[in-house]
């Protein structure tokens, strides 16, 4: 009886203990380098500003933020690798929007809104269409008319199939009667060389093409915001031209299912800290992206509402996997 008794008095002092524990960790976190893992290649608006957020964390959080780079897969990689990472914090990631269309497209044993704890969201990329500026597209009527005049023939570049850039160039493609040639590529950086190579006539893209813009080897054809972006301001919104789209994508920080929410508070509130500093709003800048910030729980909300609704868009596309 009196063993009995010990036992019992022993397992409800364990509940307790591991919530001290638990605690304890938190407080101590963290004692070693964090792993941040980015959807795309080295040299790309996403890496650039993401290094000097990592950077700046890396200053609060008193241990290194190391950037990993996952590209390809329509930028689901970094969300893939914390389904098998410890749920301890040091491995975190960023979760592009693709990463909601995934189930609808793909067989997965994993739930993009269940099986990451979310963090916060950091920015949003501006998009638009660009192409050489030696083309003879000068306008986007003269894409479209070219496009109706050649079907299949005007080939575009995206960072990736089923990525923002690639359903929204899909959409509009089928808004207007378009039949266009895709041709994916793995990030900015890689889909930038090859229209500069003159390999696509165009490319729907982030502004990670703001740089050979301004040295005038590129020509922005359109912009997917609400309003026209202060870097291009002759450049047409898809709403100024009759296209009722507004695309801005925006994007964030998730950790495995499972971490604890003081580990997530102290993550959210370095990387909260870090999205504040002057230098990261003007890496930003240099693309057009601003700071777009959501706490954990209204990012958790954010991943349940665009994954209903990313299910719409990859319905209305024809593109969800067959049942």
């Amino acid at each position: 009886m009196q063993r009995r008794h010990l036992l019992q008095s022993a397992a409800a002092l364990a509940v307790p203990l591991l919530g001290v524990h638990a605690s304890v960790h938190a407080q101590s976190f963290p004692t070693r380098a964090i792993k941040l893992v980015i959807a795309f290649p080295a040299g790309g608006p996403t890496d650039i500003t993401m290094r000097v957020l990592a950077d700046n964390a890396s200053k609060i959080l008193g241990q290194p933020v190391i950037v990993e780079n996952k590209p390809g897969a329509g930028g689901t990689l970094p969300a893939l690798q914390l389904q098998s990472a410890a749920a301890d914090g040091y491995t975190v990631g960023q979760i592009p929007l693709g990463v909601f269309r995934l189930p609808y497209t793909t067989k997965i044993n994993w739930d993009p809104v269940k099986d990451i704890s979310y963090v916060l969201n950091v920015t949003g990329y501006a998009f638009g269409v660009v192409v050489p500026t030696d083309s003879p597209l000068k306008t986007w009527a003269d894409f479209v008319a070219w496009a109706k005049a050649n079907p299949g023939k005007l080939s575009y570049g995206s960072t990736g199939t089923m990525t923002s850039p690639h359903l929204t160039m899909e959409l509009i493609a089928q808004k207007l009667g378009l039949d266009l040639l895709h041709v994916p590529y793995k990030g900015s950086a890689d889909l930038m060389q090859s229209i500069m190579g003159n390999n696509i006539m165009a490319a729907a893209d982030s502004t990670g093409f703001a740089p050979q813009v301004q040295a005038g080897k590129l020509r922005v054809l359109n912009t997917w915001g609400a309003e026209r972006l202060a870097k291009f301001p002759d450049a047409p919104t898809l709403k100024e031209l009759g296209i009722d789209i507004v695309q801005n994508s925006p994007f964030g920080i998730g950790a495995p299912k499972g971490t604890s929410p003081e580990v997530v508070k102290r993550l959210h509130d370095a990387f909260k800290q870090a999205m504040e500093q002057d230098n990261y709003k003007t890496a930003l800048a240099r693309y057009d992206m601003v700071p777009i910030y959501m706490n954990s729980a209204a990012y958790t909300r954010f991943a349940q509402e665009t994954f209903m609704r990313e299910k719409a868009l990859v319905e209305k596309l024809g593109l969800a996997k067959p049942v």
